[in-house]
C-alpha cells in the first residue's frame, strides 16, 4: 500500500460495520451508481436518496427513496442504514447534520462547508498551511466597490484573471476568463452581487490529482499522482503514471495526508493541483468524494476509489492503493450521441485491446453531459494513452 499509516491522533469514534450492512447514499448520480456496484460487491445492500427513480445509482440500488432533502425523507434513510455516504459535495450541509444524530453518516458536514464555499476552503487550506492559488473574495462584484475590488486584484495578479462564483460551480460553470479592464467589468456586473474569488491563472506545467483515503480509525492512503487534461473547462483525459518526478509525486503525497488529516476526513478525497515550474505543486481545489479522474483506478489499481470508500466509511482496513498497470481514461460525453439520441458504435471501440466501456445508465444525452467513459490498460503509460485515443476515435467516425 503507497504510504498507508494510522492517526495516532484521531479523534474518531471507530466502528466497523461489516458486509451484509446497508449503506445509504445522498444523491443519486454516476458516482454513486459506482459505489454502490463495489459495495455490492462486497456483500453491502445499497439505498439512495435521489430526485429520479432513473438516476445512475437508483438503477443498482436496493432501495430507493424518491424526493428531496426533507427531514421525513432523511428519517426514512436513516431508518435503512447502517451509514450513509454522500454523492457529491453540493448537499446541504444541515442534512448531514440530520442524518448524523441517527447514524453514522461521513464524510461530515464540516468538510462540506468547506467544500462547498470557494472562499472558505482556500482560507483554510491556506492555513494549514499549504500552497492556493492567489486570491481574493468579492462579495458584491457588481458593486462600484466590488469593481475597485476586482481591478485591485488584476493589478496585483495580472491580466488574464479568473473570476469564480464563491458557490455551486463545478465543470466551468459559473466561472469567467477576463482578459482586460473592460472585460473585467462586463462579468461583474454580470455577477452582479453574487460572492465571487478572483484567482490569479496560472501558467502550469500539468495538471494533476491525488486521491487520498481516511478511514474510521484514521488510517490514511495516497493513490499515485494523476494526469489530467481539460476540454471546455470539463476533464476529458487522465491518465497514470502522471509525468511528475519523485518530488513532485512525495510533495502530492504530503499535501493529501495533511488536507485529510486537518479536515478529519472519513471516505476518499480529492486534491486538484498544478504543477507549476520553479515553484512545485499549487491546489486548485479539493472534492471530498470519489473523483472523475480517479475512474481509471477500477481498472488500472489494485483498489478501485470506489471500493476504497467503502471500505473507509465502513471502517474497514483500507486497501493496496498500488497500480496494476498504467492506465488512461476518456469522458464520453453527450455530444457523442446523434441529434436522434443514437449511441455511438461502443462494438467499434472494444475492438481496441485493454479498452473497457462504462455507461452510466442515463437516457437523456446532451452535449457536455457526462454519460460514461472508456479506460484502457497497457504495459506503458504511452500505450494506455494510445489505446484509449483509439477506442474514442472509433466512436467519433
Amino acid at each position: 500500500m503507497l504510504n498507508a499509516k494510522t492517526d495516532p491522533d484521531s479523534a474518531l469514534n471507530p466502528k466497523t460495520i461489516r458486509p451484509g450492512a446497508t449503506i445509504g447514499m445522498l444523491g443519486g448520480g454516476q458516482l454513486g451508481r459506482m459505489f454502490f456496484l463495489a459495495a455490492k460487491q462486497m456483500g453491502y445492500h445499497a439505498v439512495v436518496l435521489t430526485d429520479s427513480e432513473g438516476s445512475p445509482a437508483a438503477l443498482v440500488a436496493d432501495s430507493v427513496i424518491v424526493g428531496d432533502y426533507t427531514p421525513q425523507n432523511l428519517e426514512k434513510l436513516a431508518s435503512q442504514c447502517d451509514v450513509v455516504t454522500l454523492e457529491f459535495e453540493n448537499i446541504p450541509d444541515a442534512a448531514v447534520q440530520h442524518l448524523a444524530k441517527r447514524v453514522p453518516t461521513f464524510p461530515p458536514a464540516s468538510i462540506l462547508r468547506i467544500a462547498q464555499d470557494r472562499h472558505l476552503e482556500k482560507r483554510t487550506l491556506a492555513e494549514m498551511p499549504l500552497p492556493v492559488t492567489p486570491f481574493r473574495t468579492v462579495e458584491h462584484p457588481g458593486s462600484e466597490a466590488g469593481i475597485k475590488e476586482l481591478s485591485e486584484a488584476a493589478a496585483a495578479f495580472g491580466f488574464p484573471l479568473i473570476l469564480k462564483t464563491a458557490r455551486s460551480g463545478y465543470d466551468g460553470k459559473g466561472q469567467k476568463k477576463v482578459a482586460n479592464q473592460e472585460e473585467l467589468i462586463a462579468a461583474a456586473n454580470e455577477f452582479g452581487n453574487e460572492r465571487i474569488v478572483a484567482e490569479k491563472m496560472i501558467a502550469f506545467e500539468r495538471e494533476v490529482s491525488v486521491l487520498v483515503a481516511r478511514n474510521q480509525q484514521g488510517e490514511t492512503a495516497v493513490y499515485p499522482l494523476i494526469e489530467n487534461q481539460h476540454r471546455n473547462h470539463i476533464l476529458a483525459i487522465s491518465h497514470s503514471p502522471a509525468a511528475a518526478s519523485p518530488e513532485i509525486e512525495k510533495a502530492a503525497v504530503q499535501i493529501a495526508e495533511t488536507v485529510a488529516k486537518k479536515l478529519d476526513l472519513v471516505g476518499i478525497l480529492c486534491v486538484e493541483l498544478f504543477e507549476v515550474p520553479g515553484e512545485g505543486l499549487i491546489i486548485n481545489e479539493i472534492a471530498p468524494r470519489p473523483h472523475n479522474s480517479g475512474h481509471l483506478t477500477i481498472e488500472g489499481s489494485s483498489t478501485s476509489q470506489f471500493e476504497q470508500h467503502v471500505r473507509a466509511v465502513c471502517g474497514l482496513p483500507l486497501g493496496d492503493t498500488s497500480p496494476r498497470c498504467p492506465a488512461a481514461m476518456f469522458n464520453l460525453l453527450g455530444d457523442l450521441w446523434g441529434d436522434d439520441g443514437s449511441d455511438p458504435p461502443f462494438e467499434q471501440a472494444l475492438t481496441v485491446p485493454g479498452v473497457s466501456l462504462h455507461l452510466y445508465g442515463k437516457t437523456e444525452a446532451r452535449p457536455g453531459r457526462k454519460m460514461g467513459h472508456l479506460t484502457a490498460v497497457g504495459k506503458t503509460v504511452e500505450e494506455a494513452l494510445r489505446r484509449v485515443y483509439e477506442a474514442y476515435e472509433l466512436l467519433v467516425e
